[in-house]
């Protein structure tokens, strides 16, 4: 199976940085073999700081893809999915390069990140830069344990990699990143039994409502999906808490072996079934959205000529 880039499924951390950037005119002569050479370099750098667990991973676009690999494109790539229904609004901003870095230290993100601004100096823009943590014990801000429903060991490969239905992409991931503003002041007015209502779940111990339980428009009811037939469409996610004291939010990135799982919980939560959308989003915006594709390092290097 060709190589996957090491930050798709890697474990959490302590710390995130995330830089969107937009491609110069006329990048795209030269920008293949830069990319291919960042990956390398994320990979060896990873090994070079395996005591603070770095890792990181780049992605390519929807609406960027055909300019910079016009000879292929991953069969369900698709440009982010809008979604709006009264005051919800899932916005999409398309962005042409994600660079997603994390680790335990933050001088070691910092690094990197100087290191990929000096290699796409002239290439890109830098558009947007957004630094996160970890809350407490991988808490939302809201207070919430983040990830529970996470895929744990081997199959976290099995949900966020492609496979061998689309032969030339194997070892890639469909990528979607939403930044998420919170109204914090709103979400703590909320007494404990509505903020577990709109979740799904106890917030001190993290113990999910009975089926019976839970109400239609709670978080986890309207995001724990299934496919027709039957089977749990997945998320691996890989979203951290960011903010100052001006704005406090989530940066949402979803990484999946398709597209389609990410999409329909989009929907559900923002369409919902009528009255029955999801209450969260009450209390949070998301402010931009981007899909993206995170080829393996071997197609990279070979659309690079490496």
């Amino acid at each position: 199976m060709p190589r996957e880039q090491g930050g798709i499924c890697a474990e959490g951390n302590l710390h995130g940085l995330y830089l969107m950037f937009n491609a110069s005119e006329g990048a795209e002569a030269t920008l293949p073999r830069v990319l291919a050479g960042l990956a390398s370099w994320l990979q060896t750098s990873a090994d070079r700081n395996a005591d603070s667990a770095f890792n990181g991973f780049i992605a390519i676009g929807a609406n960027y893809w055909d300019t910079l690999y016009p000879q292929g494109r991953p069969a369900e790539l698709a440009p982010f999915p809008q979604f709006e229904q009264e005051d919800r609004i899932a916005p999409s901003q398309p962005v042409d390069l994600f660079i997603h870095l994390r680790s335990d230290r933050l001088d070691i993100n910092h690094v990197a990140a100087m290191e990929v601004c000096r290699r796409l100096t002239g290439l890109a823009e830098l558009v947007e830069e957004v630094r996160s943590f970890r809350y407490l014990d991988s808490r939302d801000l809201t207070g919430f344990v983040d990830g529970t429903e996470n895929p744990t060991g081997a199959h976290r490969r099995q949900v966020a990699l492609v496979g061998s239905e689309d032969p030339a992409f194997t070892g890639g991931s469909y990528v979607h990143t939403q930044r998420y503003v919170h109204n914090m002041g709103l979400w703590e007015r909320q007494s404990l039994k509505t903020q577990e209502d709109t979740i799904g779940r106890t917030k001190v111990d993290n113990v999910e409502y009975k089926r019976e339980d839970k109400p239609p428009f709670a978080h986890i009811k309207r995001v724990n999906l299934k496919d027709s037939d039957g089977n749990s469409m997945e998320l691996l996610r890989q979203s951290m808490p960011y903010g100052n004291m001006q704005e406090q939010g989530l940066f949402f990135i979803a990484c999946c072996a398709t597209p389609r799982n990410f999409t329909a919980q989009l929907e559900s939560m923002v369409m919902g079934e009528g009255e029955h959308f999801d209450h969260l989003l009450k209390y949070t915006q998301a402010v931009s959205g981007a899909a993206f594709f995170a080829p393996s390092i071997d197609f990279l290097e070979q659309a690079a000529g490496l």
